[in-house]
C-alpha cells in the first residue's frame, strides 16, 4: 500500500523556519519532520512513498537524493568526483517525488498524483507535518472491518490555551489547567482511503471529500488516544524537539 505524503504548503505561521525552507525539512532531533514520519510508516513495512510537492519542492527532492551522503562518512576523489562510503546507514524508502504545484491545495495534490497509485485498491495519505506513536497494522485492519470507502486517524488536540473553570456566582477561578488535552477528536492525518475516495476530492481542500462521505456513511474514525502532536509554529517546532530529546514516544523504529 502506498502512502502520499502532503509536502506542499508554504507553513507561513513558523516563517522562523519555513523562509528558507519547506516545512517537511524543518528538523526534529537533527532530521527532517518528514523523515520521521516515513520512519513511522516504513517500520510497519509501509515504504512506497508519494511526496505531492510545492513550496520549495527542490529542496525535498536534493535532501533524499544527497541522504546517503549526510548519513555516512565518505572520501570523495575530487579528480574523478568518485565517492567511497564508509558505512551503510540508510533507510529503505522507495519515493516517488511529484511536483503539485506552488499554490495548489491539498484536494488538487491528491488528484494529481494519482496517476502514481498504480492498480491497488487503497492508499495511505497523511500530512508533512505530524507525528503519532500509532500503530499502523492495526489502523489497516480496523479500516479493513469497517468497510468504508475512508478511514481518519481521530485524535485529541492539546489546546494552545490556558483552560479556566469559573465560579458562576462569584468570578473566581476555580480550575486552571495548562494546555489541556481536549475532549472531541480532530483528523490527525494517518488515514486509509480506497480508489473511489477520489471521486469525492475535488481542486479545493482534501476535508471537503470527508462531508461528502459522512453524508453517505462512509467514513470511520480510529480513535488513537496515545501520542500524537503536529508541528504548525515555531514554539511547536520547539516543543517537538524537546519531546524528542525527552522521550521520543513516536520513535516506533526503535522500540
Amino acid at each position: 500500500m502506498k502512502t502520499i505524503i502532503l509536502c506542499g504548503g508554504k507553513g507561513t505561521r513558523m516563517k522562523e523556519e519555513t523562509e528558507f525552507k519547506p516545512k517537511p525539512l524543518v528538523e526534529v532531533g537533527g532530521k527532517p519532520i518528514l523523515w520521521h514520519i516515513m520512519k513511522i510508516y516504513a517500520h510497519y513495512g509501509f515504504n512506497e512513498f508519494i511526496l505531492a510537492l510545492g513550496y520549495k519542492g527542490q529542496m525535498i527532492k536534493d535532501y533524499f537524493l544527497n541522504m546517503k551522503h549526510f548519513a555516512n562518512d565518505f572520501t570523495l576523489d575530487t579528480s574523478n568526483h568518485s565517492i567511497e562510503l564508509h558505512s551503510t546507514n540508510h533507510d529503505n524508502f522507495k519515493i516517488t517525488f511529484a511536483d503539485t504545484g506552488l499554490e495548489t491545495l491539498t484536494g488538487e495534490r491528491i488528484l494529481r498524483v494519482k496517476k502514481y497509485l498504480g492498480n491497488e485498491d487503497e492508499f495511505m495519505l497523511t500530512y508533512g507535518d505530524g507525528v503519532a506513536d500509532i500503530d499502523l497494522k492495526k489502523l489497516v485492519q480496523f479500516h479493513k472491518s469497517q468497510g468504508t470507502i475512508a478511514t481518519l486517524t481521530g485524535v485529541k488536540p492539546r489546546s494552545r490555551f490556558g483552560m479556566m473553570r469559573v465560579h458562576p456566582e462569584n468570578g473566581i477561578v476555580s480550575h486552571f489547567h495548562q494546555k489541556p488535552v481536549l475532549d472531541d477528536y480532530i483528523s490527525g492525518g494517518f488515514m486509509i482511503l480506497n480508489r473511489k475516495a477520489l471521486d469525492y476530492i475535488d481542486q479545493g481542500w482534501v476535508e471537503n471529500a470527508f462531508g461528502k462521505l459522512t453524508k453517505e456513511g462512509q467514513l470511520s474514525i480510529y480513535q488513537h488516544d496515545g501520542f500524537w502532536r503536529a508541528m504548525d509554529t515555531y514554539q511547536e517546532v520547539e516543543e517537538l524537539n524537546k519531546v524528542w530529546d525527552d522521550s521520543r514516544p513516536w520513535a516506533v523504529w526503535e522500540k
